[in-house]
């Protein structure tokens, strides 16, 4: 498409993605959208973006980054038949983190039928000089219809200029410091000494290595039963349906971990609390002279049905207990009980638009002492060489984190990604993207016990 124009939209729903080339040097680059009444936002709410990714009617969602060999999408949803009637555009656009869009080549949006995987428009923005955001397209409603058109204007004031020129109130400072309590107006009086304790006993003996003593692997604790509700209050009249106003102004904070920059307290970020979500998503080099092309390789991949990753971590809880969340032998762990880590399921073919995801119940930060988060080649490749990857950590509260795998130089089947660490009653989260090489007849979850010094036993374990 050129600047300017215009298609229509033959689909109940869309997926947009916006792409680009990578390579050293050039700028990480976020997709975002905005939902429009009148040319301008109704609320805080109606913006949909890697902090706030889904849109209170569901209709919009924000779905993550995806590498596709020496490129990278990152990809939005939108349900035209669940956006509101009073949203009339859908603004879809771009910010570049570390640098301007003059530096960032093949970038691209791309709208395609999400039913069908049909392309529907694409439009290569080539003029990019300066500019920190850009709005590439924007689906509009015209009699009854929805369009798309390649708009392609760009901003020097990045996503938060980007973002307030639509009426986003941004706040994209840090949050303050809990004020501290006023002082007393008199010392208290010295509380009475505590009774002796009584005699000590031994604490209780770790469970062994290879019996944890909660559930078994894949069955969850339920979590509590809520409490009986109150009776039902008289029914109000239905008022018109508003997104829901976040509870502040939006904040814009991303943190990308480096080589040069490898670690973060999550604790500083304020992410203390809650879930947070660590995701994995790959796609497989797209390089057909590569090694192992061969029609060996070739039938081996079509047997297994796609590349297959695993992600794992190995965890040490400070009462001493050790132990594996991973698909192979189903040892999905738990969220409501030890090893508070659980794994939502296994993509055997890297298609899934989610990945690979592992929770970690942040409420119980105070019982992991070390987590190692890991990612194993179960089938279709040989070697990391081969894929790209992106890793997010998404807490609830506080700033996504992410790092990009593109970097293999060795023919590893196993890479650690991150290792999160109990520093003084905190969690630090620090990059690893340390890819290793098992001696002969060791498996990759063993090899990553001897780096990391679990000292676990392992026996072998089936999908």
């Amino acid at each position: 498409m050129l600047k300017g124009a215009n298609v229509p939209v033959p689909a109940r729903s869309v997926r947009v993605e916006i792409g680009w080339n990578t390579a050293a040097g050039v700028p990480d680059v976020d997709a975002s959208a905005l939902l429009l009444a009148g040319g301008r936002v109704r609320s805080d709410a109606d913006f949909v973006f890697y902090n706030q990714p889904r849109h209170a009617s569901g209709a919009v969602r924000y779905e993550g980054k995806q590498p596709q060999g020496g490129a990278v999408t990152d990809r939005l949803a939108v349900d035209l038949t669940a956006l509101e009637a009073g949203v009339e555009t859908v603004v879809l656009a771009a910010s570049a983190d570390g640098g301007t869009f003059g530096q960032v080549p093949g970038l691209h949006v791309r709208l395609s039928d999400a039913d069908s995987g049909a392309e529907i428009a694409r439009f290569n923005s080539e003029d990019a000089s300066t500019e920190t955001a850009f709005v590439l397209g924007e689906l509009y409603r015209r009699q009854g219809a929805w369009k798309f058109r390649a708009v392609g204007q760009g901003y020097d004031s990045g996503l938060a200029g980007l973002a307030t020129d639509f009426g986003i109130s941004v706040d994209d400072e840090p949050a303050p410091a809990p004020a501290p309590s006023a002082p007393p107006a008199a010392p208290a009086p010295p509380a009475p000494p505590a009774p002796a304790p009584p005699a000590m006993t031994p604490p209780p003996a770790p469970a062994p290595l290879n019996a944890p003593s909660w559930p078994p692997p894949g069955q969850s604790a339920p979590p509590p039963a809520p409490p009986a509700p109150p009776a039902p209050a008289p029914a109000a009249p239905p008022a018109a349906p508003q997104p829901p106003a976040p509870s502040g102004p939006v904040r814009l904070s991303k943190i990308t971990l480096t080589k040069e920059s490898p670690a973060i307290s999550l604790a500083k970020q304020g992410a203390t609390s809650g879930r947070m979500r660590v995701n994995l998503n790959w796609q497989e080099r797209s390089a057909p002279q590569k090694q192992g092309s061969g029609w060996r390789e070739r039938l081996a991949k079509a047997v297994s049905g796609g590349l297959d990753l695993d992600l794992c971590a190995l965890f040490e809880l400070n009462d001493g207990r050790k132990g594996v969340v991973q698909a192979l032998g189903n040892a999905f762990g738990s969220l409501h009980q030890p090893p508070y880590i659980h794994l939502d399921g296994d993509d055997r073919t890297g298609a899934v638009a989610q990945g690979e995801n592992l929770t970690v119940n942040l409420d119980h930060t105070r019982d992991l002492k070390r987590v190692v988060i890991f990612v194993t080649i179960y089938s279709g490749a040989s070697s990391f060489q081969d894929i790209s990857a992106v890793v997010t950590l998404t807490p609830e509260q506080g700033a996504p984190i992410e790092f990009f795998l593109d970097e293999c130089t060795v023919p590893s089947p196993v890479c650690v990604l991150a290792t999160l660490t109990n520093q003084g009653g905190g969690l630090v989260v620090n990059r690893e993207a340390r890819y290793l090489i098992p001696d002969r007849g060791v498996s990759p979850q063993r090899t990553v016990d001897y780096a990391y010094g679990f000292g676990m036993q392992w026996t072998p374990g089936r999908k």
